[in-house]
This record gives structure tokens, sequence and C-alpha cells, in this order.
């Protein structure tokens, strides 16, 4: 690439503008691919490991032969593309409020995703995560009440700091009871977190999960040459 920066899209949304951005890093000799909404920075394509650990650990705890997911937050597209990675992965429902960013795959501006949008297991459908839960029909309009397998959710920084205050009623046992009614038995429910393990939040999984673990998830910084760590949540439903 001849420029150091390029802003590939931009759209004002309902919680801010949001804008994907391209640069080249000096420093690291790398591109880079930003997503920020209004001036503060969402994710990056220098920190993938956690958005990929959240599908690896995920399915890891999932014993079926043929899986039905769900990825709440399309992003980068990290976490979808590595649960395709799984061969047990049948369908891929991805679950994304901003119609631009599912844009963003389906016009290939990513590299690092290739193949997502075209994968046959893929459906995209742009929806607010969190209404879908609370609401009637579910994630699929298609088949309103389908259970999935496993639910893998990278929306918010973490269950205490969120994008929007409506987003927080989710993170309470009551918002979750109704994320578990649309498990399958012994299905899994795995969120991505940008802070420490929070007991407070554990607590509330085992309140509604069977099983429940915080997974401190570390990583290179190359921003800082030191060590970085994300949080994944991963609980279980009943058998």
């Amino acid at each position: 690439m001849g420029t150091r920066f390029e802003e590939l899209a931009w759209r004002e949304t309902p919680i801010g503008a949001i804008s994907l951005r391209r640069r080249r890093d000096p420093a690291l000799q790398v591109e880079v691919y930003e997503v920020k909404l209004d001036d503060e920075y969402l994710m990056s394509s220098l920190f993938p490991v956690a958005e990929i650990e959240l599908a690896r650990l995920g399915l890891a705890e999932l014993a079926g032969d043929t899986l039905d997911v769900v990825v709440g937050g399309l992003g980068l597209g990290y976490t979808a593309r590595a649960a395709l990675d799984d061969p047990r992965v049948r369908s891929l429902l991805v679950v994304e409020a901003i119609e631009d960013v599912i844009d963003w795959h389906r016009r290939g501006l990513l590299p690092f995703a290739a193949g997502l949008a075209e994968d046959p297991r893929t459906r995209f459908v742009q929806a607010d995560f969190f209404a879908a839960v609370a609401g009637d029909t579910g994630f699929d309009a298609e088949a309103p009440g389908r259970r999935f397998d496993a639910v893998l959710l990278d929306v918010d920084h973490s269950p205490r700091n969120v994008l929007h205050p409506s987003h927080a009623a989710f993170y309470a046992p009551a918002g979750l009871r109704r994320l578990a009614a649309q498990l399958r038995p012994e299905g899994v429910f795995a969120l991505w977190s940008d802070d420490p393990p929070d007991a407070e939040f554990t607590t509330a999984l085992t309140e509604v999960f069977a099983t429940a673990r915080a997974h401190v998830v570390p990583f290179a910084n190359p921003l800082t040459g030191g060590q970085s760590a994300n949080t994944v949540y991963v609980a279980r439903t009943a058998l």
C-alpha cells in the first residue's frame, strides 16, 4: 500500500459514527485495520488473539459432530472466521446491528477474513443482538424459537463497560436466562471481555448455567513490547 492511512468506510449510526481504517505501521511494517466508534477504538487487527480464542474455547466445550452457532457482533470477523475453521460447524448465524459492517465483509475489505462471507454455512443477520435475546422470535427470524449449540458474543468492551446503556440488563441473571433459553441442552455461551475476570459477573453466570469459567487470554502487545490480556467467559447449560 502506497499511502500511510486510508479510511475505507464511514457511516453515522444510532450509536455514533463508525469507521473502518487501514494504516501502515512504520515501526512494525504491517498494515493495520482498525474500527472506531466516534473517537473510540473498538478493535484492531493487531490484537486478534482473544477474538479467535473466543471461538476456540467456546466450541471446545461442545461434544457434538454438527454444530449450529451464533456469533454476536461481526467486527473484523476473527471470531466468525475461527468458528468456521471448526469442521463440526454446519451453520453460522452472524448477528450484527450495523449493516455497513456486514457490507465490509461482502465487499472483501478485510483480507484476513477472506472466505467468511462466501462460505455457504454463513448467514448474516442485520439485527440488534440484545433485542433478539429479549424478543419472542430469537436470533433467526426465518425459524422463530430456533435453538443453537453455541452463542459467541463480542460486542461490548466488558459486562461493566457497555457501548450503550440498553445492553447492561443482558449481563444480569434475568438477561442471561433469556439467552440460555435459546441454547440446546449442554449448549455454550462464550463472551469476550477487555477487562480482567469479574467475580460478580461470573457469579451471575453460575446462577443461570450449569458451569461457568473465566479464561485469561494473554497475548503479545506490539505497541508496548510487553504482554496484555483479555478475558473469555465460557458457560454451559445443563443436559
